[in-house]
């Protein structure tokens, strides 16, 4: 069913080719002085243009029965007439659906095969060659110029399609360093400490452990509503809240499970933010407070949020070591967190503050 409607135009052309054939070539023989069409002339306009059928299905082929029937026909003293439209489209075919070569190859020698006819016709003339010329040459310089683009739309639609898959895959990667980065922080912080007070203090080890298994199962449960997100067509569990501020708070019990206080203010309707805000703050919060765990080493932290007219404003602070000349952390974080909040059109700063310690602020625009 799918080929019939492929080649139905192809068909409807030919009709229509061959309709004007039988009706006009009359009139175009009068017109230029001959008064009376044979019947063997009306079967080769008929021929060149029911071929004109399967032009995409078979274009060098028709090109060749196409040409043959219009120089028998030029050389039966036949009139210029509607025959030649059917010569032109089967050039113009094989130019638009082959590589350029083959067609230029196609083209000469149907060029070739006029031409000897209309010197076998009128002699070595201008008036006898250029008709000919211009009925090959126009037809395949269309077909090759809409082959080339459509050649380049396919290829914009590739590449398209193949930065989207990157975009993804990075954003999922993204997501996944997240994740991943800050439950890893927190259990290695918690390891930590149960090694340590082992000895001496093993109920704090153990609540330490009893802390390393809940984050580790929180950490899963949020990875995998992450992954959920990108997984078409598979049953996946994702009974977990997706990742948004409606999790911040515990995103904060965990940092506060290794030790590290943070207090958190919040300013403003901070319920309803469009989803790819809330999932930016979210992450922008979360990768702040890794870096607190990784690098800050003893410190307390602060979280703030506020909505205002201009946007959500996101301030994470820490009292860790180092100061003014601290380094920003490197890695694909904060990378990370820039690139999130460029996407969204907003802005992100981060670096050492002037008594000590490390801040990140980010601005997101809210449309309203």
């Amino acid at each position: 069913m799918k080929s019939v409607r492929r080649y139905l135009p192809d068909g409807l052309l030919a009709l229509a080719l061959l309709a004007i054939g039988l009706l006009g070539t009359a009139p175009a023989g009068r017109n230029q002085g001959i008064p009376s069409i044979s019947g063997w002339a009306y079967a080769l306009v008929i021929t060149a243009a029911v071929v004109l059928a399967a032009r995409r299905l078979l274009p060098v082929t028709v090109l060749a029965i196409t040409t043959v029937a219009v120089c028998l026909y030029l050389l039966g003293g036949n009139p210029f007439g509607p025959i030649l439209l059917s010569l032109a489209i089967a050039m113009y075919s094989v130019a638009a659906h082959r590589p350029l070569r083959p067609a230029a190859i196609a083209a000469a020698g149907a060029l070739a095969l006029l031409l000897l006819s209309g010197l076998a016709g009128d002699g070595f003339t201008m008036e006898a060659v250029a008709p000919q010329v211009a009925w090959i040459t126009g037809p395949l310089a269309i077909g090759v110029t809409v082959r080339v683009g459509r050649e380049q739309v396919l290829q914009n639609r590739r590449d398209e399609a193949r930065r989207q898959a990157d975009a993804e895959r990075l954003r999922v990667a993204q997501e996944v360093h997240d994740v991943v980065g800050h439950g890893l922080a927190a259990i290695m912080m918690q390891a930590d400490i149960a090694l340590h007070v082992l000895p001496k203090q093993p109920e704090q080890a153990e609540a330490a452990l009893t802390a390393i298994s809940r984050t580790s199962r929180e950490s899963l449960d949020e990875l995998r509503a992450t992954l959920g997100a990108v997984r078409r067509g598979d049953d996946v569990d994702d009974r977990s809240p997706a990742p948004g501020l409606a999790r911040l708070d515990a995103l904060v019990d965990r940092t506060r499970a290794v030790g590290v206080p943070v207090a958190v203010e919040l300013a403003g309707p901070l319920t309803a933010l469009p989803a790819a805000v809330d999932l930016a703050a979210y992450r922008i919060v979360q990768e702040s407070l890794t870096n607190v765990l990784r690098h800050a080493g003893t410190a307390t932290a602060s979280v703030s949020l506020a909505l205002t007219s201009d946007g959500l404003k996101i301030s994470v602070s820490d009292t860790g070591r180092g100061g003014p000349t601290q380094p920003a952390p490197h890695g694909h974080g904060l990378a990370g967190m820039k690139e999130r909040v460029s996407a969204l059109g907003g802005s992100l700063t981060a670096g050492p503050r002037p008594e000590g310690g490390f801040t990140v602020t980010a601005n997101l625009p809210v449309r309203r």
